[in-house]
């Protein structure tokens, strides 16, 4: 038995906030320009340097991400953001452009490793995404922006079950070779366990180099925590979190939040791995956005702390 049996811990995690992106555009509630530029500024003031703010999608489909636009124009202008990178989801050319007018300079896109769950969320194939994607990343790059893939369903989809491994390596290897600088593998339904997780993030790093992938972890079944720990025994040293575990999937029915930030950042700290991650800022922004969006944080750490104030 090893004396220390998180000996494979690195000494810093890179922590990528998705709450203002992925978490509140699954909430029901949408926020006008000014809460969300303020949840930005809260979150960068507690620490956090790496924040996906938006989305260049159509309101008509995704109505909380309405005037991304406006958003980053008005991140712009903020000296306290200074040093933090900002990205935003672009699905396609005219998000890409949309994006390039409001200033952006790094954007993601979002694939999926089920022919099903990429067919509801994209409508199109597996490949014929690929070959869109192909496109917009050399016009992204053309205009200097850093590109991030996102591959969905890794462990798990809604609507087929089980996912092939060899396919999530597939899709995360055509993304990286197409131009992505980095490969978020996302649980989406939140199915995935540590063997499983550990054994995704082994494949891939047979075909992208690990150091360019990240994880995204939906704590659907409670194991966002030990999964997240699998992957950085891994060798994986970017994770994704959202405050407040905000957010889940309107593509994956069931599918609960994000694994929360605030328990992220407990377990990291508390394990010896620097996150630059200020937790009583953050458990404060979660108290606050989640008010705004009207629903009780998942966190377990918030929810501790909140009721421990109360006592």
């Amino acid at each position: 038995m090893r004396e220390d049996p998180l000996a494979g811990l690195p000494d810093s995690v890179e922590i990528v906030e998705v709450g203002p992106r992925d978490g509140l555009q699954n909430e029901r509630a949408s926020l006008p320009v000014e809460a969300r530029v303020e949840l930005v500024r809260r979150l960068a003031a507690a620490g956090l340097r790496r924040i996906e703010a938006g989305a260049f999608v159509s309101p008509k489909w995704v109505p909380q991400m309405a005037a991304s636009d406006e958003l980053f124009r008005r991140l712009a202008g903020l000296p306290e953001l200074a040093g933090v990178r900002l990205s935003a989801l672009v699905p396609n050319a005219r998000g890409l452009e949309r994006a390039r007018e409001a200033g952006v300079t790094e954007i993601a896109v979002f694939g999926a490793a089920s022919e099903t769950f990429s067919h509801r969320n994209l409508n199109a194939s597996i490949a014929e995404s690929l070959a869109r994607f192909r496109e917009l990343v050399a016009a992204a790059r053309d205009l200097g922006l850093r590109v991030r893939g996102y591959v969905s369903c890794i462990a798990g989809c809604p609507y087929e079950g089980d996912v092939p491994t060899a396919r999530v390596v597939e899709v995360a290897g055509a993304l990286y070779d197409m131009g992505c600088a980095e490969i978020a593998l996302g649980d989406t339904i939140g199915t995935g366990t540590p063997r499983h997780i550990a054994r995704v993030v082994r494949a891939c790093a047979g075909r992208v180099p690990v150091a360019r992938l990240a994880l995204h972890l939906h704590d659907t079944y409670g194991q966002a925590l030990a999964n997240a720990l699998a992957g950085l025994e891994c060798g994986v040293r970017v994770l994704d979190a959202a405050v407040g575990g905000l957010g889940g999937c309107p593509y994956a029915p069931g599918a609960s939040g994000n694994l929360a930030t605030e328990d992220l950042v407990y377990m990291l700290e508390g394990s010896g791995v620097r996150t630059g991650v200020d937790l009583d800022a953050l458990v404060e922004t979660a108290r606050w956005i989640c008010g705004r969006v009207g629903r009780t944080p998942t966190a377990r750490v918030t929810l501790a702390r909140t009721a421990a104030c109360a006592r």
